[in-house]
């Protein structure tokens, strides 16, 4: 028995058997538990999930999009109409307050005309007689017709003129005044006469001495 062990333990290590691997390994089915096939298969369903998922996605956003689009489109036309009749009675308010501002423009430019009746009236000599009075916006045109003797109604025409011309009433009003016309009326005989006012501007009216 001593014998025995003696034996045992000069034996030595024991080393497995070699022996060459002529194994072709890519030939060779995967026998892993969980095959690399079904990892590569696994990502390449995930990400044409993902993709398909995406797709999706971007095509129901572009949809939403376009129904915006239409109603925008839609209200825009309803509200086209409304605003182009606005804009239409914008305008014409426009055109009837230019006008309003011009009558008021001219109603101002143009003296008082019951003032200037009045004072033509207490200027005007006995022996003559309007016939027509024409104020424009510069301008007054007066016709009368003179009685009294022959000889004397172009002496009464002009001394009229004079009275118009340094009348204080008129001081401030008349620029010029001219005897235009003067002729024999052949019906009457009497003489008509026609005196042209050209009126102060109305900005410079106050400021003549």
């Amino acid at each position: 028995m001593l014998s025995l062990k003696k034996k045992t333990d000069s034996a030595g290590p024991q080393t497995p058997a070699w022996h060459p691997d002529f194994r072709d390994r890519d030939s060779l089915p995967d026998t892993k538990v969980v095959r690399t096939a079904f990892f590569i298969n696994g990502i390449a369903v995930v990400i044409a999930l993902s993709l398909l998922i995406n797709f999706g996605l971007n095509e129901l956003q572009i949809r939403s999009l376009r129904s915006q689009v239409d109603k925008w489109s839609q209200q825009i036309e309803r509200d086209q109409s409304m605003s182009n009749q606005a804009v239409a009675k914008f305008n014409k308010f426009k055109a009837e307050e230019k006008k309003l501002k011009e009558v008021g423009e001219f109603i101002e430019s143009r003296p008082s005309l019951a003032d200037l009746m009045a004072n033509i009236g207490r200027t005007l000599p006995s022996n003559l007689a309007i016939d027509a009075f024409d104020l424009r916006v510069n301008t007054l045109t007066l016709r009368a017709t003179v009685r009294g003797a022959p000889d004397k109604a172009s002496g009464y025409a002009s001394g009229y003129v004079k009275t118009l011309r340094e009348a204080p009433e008129f001081a401030d009003l008349f620029e010029k005044v001219s005897l235009t016309n003067l002729n024999r009326v052949a019906d009457t005989g009497r003489l008509a006469i026609e005196v042209v006012v050209e009126l102060t501007d109305p900005n410079q009216r106050g400021k003549k001495r």
